[in-house]
This record gives C-alpha cells, structure tokens and sequence, in this order.
C-alpha cells in the first residue's frame, strides 16, 4: 500500500530543460524523508508537483491517500508548506500573519488566535508578535514562516530548505519541533542543503541528480554503500609524523593523507575498531606521542560527493527551482475555501 506521499514516474519539463525525469517516491505514514541533491537537480520542482503548485508532464502522485491531479483542492486541504524562503505580509505583525493563514482555512477567528499565540510562543516569537514582519530579522520571518505552515497541524508537511539563514539554535530548535510532529504521526518531506540536518531527522533518504532519483536507503545504508572507513592520527610533535605515516602504511589501504600544520595523518582502513587498536598498539611500540585518534566513518558528506560528484551547495537553485511555493499556498486556499462554498 502506497505511504502518505507517493509519487510514480514524475515527468516535467521546462524548454530544453528536464527537471523531473521520472521521479518515484514512497513516504510511509509518520517517517521523514530527506530529499538532497545538487542545485537544480528537481527537489523544489518535486515539492511544487506534490503540492498541487505545478503539473507534471506525466505520472501519478498521491498525497494523503488523495490523487493530486484529480483533486488538487483536497490536496491542499491536508498539507502543510514552508517554501525556501520566508512568505509572510510584511506590513502584518507576526499575530495577524498567523491568525491570517487559519481564517483562510475556515478556522475561527478565536481558534485562529488562540493557535497563532501558541506557535508564537513555540518559535520565540511571542516577544514580537504584535510588531510589523517588516521589522523581522531574516531568522525571525523563517521561524514566522514555518509556523504559518504548522498552523492547520496537517497531517503531511513539505519543508523546502526550512533551515535556511536560521543560526544553530533556531536550527536545533526546528528539529525538536519537526521530531515532535513526526512523533505524533506527521509525514515530512524534507528537502535540505544541511547534509547533518538530514543525518539527524531523516528515516530515509533520497539522492536525485539531473531530475532522477541515483540513490535511496538510510543514511548508514548510504554510508556503507559508499564506503570510506578511515583512522585519523594527529601526533604531538611534527617530528613524529613521519613514523607514524610509516606505521599507517602498514595497516592502510591507500596513500596515507598529511596535514602538517594540523600534524594529522589520515589513512582510508578496513576493519574497523579491532583495527584501530592495533593502530594504537603498534605507535605506542614505535614511541609515537599522539593527541587524538579515531576511526571515522563516512559522512552524508561524503556520499554526496561520491554519487554527485561534488560538495552539496547552499546557493539557491538554478532554473526556476528557487522560486517559493508558501507565496502561492495562501491564495490557493482562498481558492480552495471559495470553490468548496460554491
């Protein structure tokens, strides 16, 4: 049985340009999958067809258990939106933004208060909810924006990039928010350039690239397909590299890496902590001094860059994807709301 979000085939393109090229996607019910991928590469345009914001060329996608082509209004009615950039009235304060965004859908003007004062309070905002957007600092819209997007708590989230320009605290912040929303049975699809971010909140993850889907699994399954075990040395004195790198040699599978200034040596190993003992032993034999040892294994770093084939970028992406959706979410819900009375 299909999960919450489902996507089969997706097809889209603009001119020359392929954005989708035959995406498929299955979220199962109260999971978070992480959506990465270079520039360009067809997240925010996955976001969009999910969302009822863009048609595909070709395929199905099903949201909530509801066809998105065929009834985009209900669509809308179950999900929850925070584009790449924050979309909020500037000349509204913080209160009216989210009281604004629950009238739209048909909550009454005391719940939509009393909601909008509630995730004030939840994103630190309460401080400034009755002053202008306009008088936000850039973290503050983000944090405003995410909390229009929770106010109707539905039951599938889509969060494109909703780290973005926050600081660390806001950003672990937004993580215990989205692990308390997915503890109470809410799916999230997550699309980020915060490769640690995807680390921390993801059940799975999917790698696309060129409008396709390369790659998909946990992130240790991701990890262990791409390999890269290696120990990193860093000796007390920069006299005792060379010993060090002779002993390295010995149990490495490849050159062995120096960064002198650092006096750190790295070598990719197999083997794992068995071997890294000996490593230890057989320095501690040759009377080399170290600082720090340790066995690391690949980042989501590291699998971005072995499938893509280079480093994940954090500038907003090329051909149209960067455009925001939440903009669009609001008028579609008067929409929605004015269809749904006729």
């Amino acid at each position: 049985m299909p999960g919450a979000i489902y996507a089969e085939g997706l097809v889209k393109t603009f001119g020359d340009v392929r954005a989708l090229d035959g995406v498929d996607l299955d979220v199962p019910e109260g999971t978070v999958l992480g959506l990465l991928g270079p520039n360009g590469a067809g997240k925010t345009t996955t976001v969009r067809v999910l969302t009822t914001l863009l048609q595909p060329d070709s395929g199905k996608a099903v949201v909530a258990g509801i066809d998105v082509l065929k009834h985009p209004n209900e669509v809308r009615r179950s999900i929850g939106l925070s584009g790449q950039f924050a979309a909020v009235d500037e000349y509204l304060t913080g209160r009216e933004n989210l009281q604004m965004v629950g009238q739209l859908y048909q909550m009454s003007a005391r719940d939509a208060k009393k909601r909008a004062g509630g995730l004030l309070e939840r994103f630190n905002l309460a401080d400034a909810a009755d002053r202008p957007a306009k008088t936000y600092s850039g973290g503050m819209r983000r944090r405003l924006d995410l909390a229009a997007a929770l106010v109707v708590s539905p039951p599938v989230m889509f969060m494109d990039e909703p780290t973005t320009g926050l600081d660390p605290r806001n950003r672990q912040q937004l993580w215990e928010v989205i692990q308390e929303l997915v503890s109470g049975g809410t799916t999230l699809l997550l699309t980020t350039q915060y490769l640690e971010e995807a680390d921390h909140l993801a059940h799975n993850i999917c790698v696309v690239d060129h409008g396709k889907v390369i790659a998909r699994g946990t992130s240790d399954q991701l990890k262990a397909r791409t390999g890269g075990e290696r120990v990193e040395v860093v000796v007390h004195e920069s006299e005792q590299i060379s010993p060090a790198r002779e002993v390295l040699l010995g149990f490495g599978k490849g050159d062995v890496a120096i960064a002198e200034h650092t006096r750190k040596l790295t070598v990719p190993v197999t083997g794992g902590a068995k071997l890294l003992a000996e490593v230890i032993r057989e320095l501690d034999i040759r009377g080399v001094e170290i600082d720090d040892i340790g066995l690391r294994r690949p980042t989501l770093d590291d699998v971005f860059i072995s499938l893509t084939g280079h480093a994940a970028e954090t500038e907003a992406e090329e051909n149209g994807e960067a455009e925001d959706a939440r903009g669009a979410q609001g008028a579609k819900a008067k929409k929605s709301r004015k269809e749904s009375a006729k």
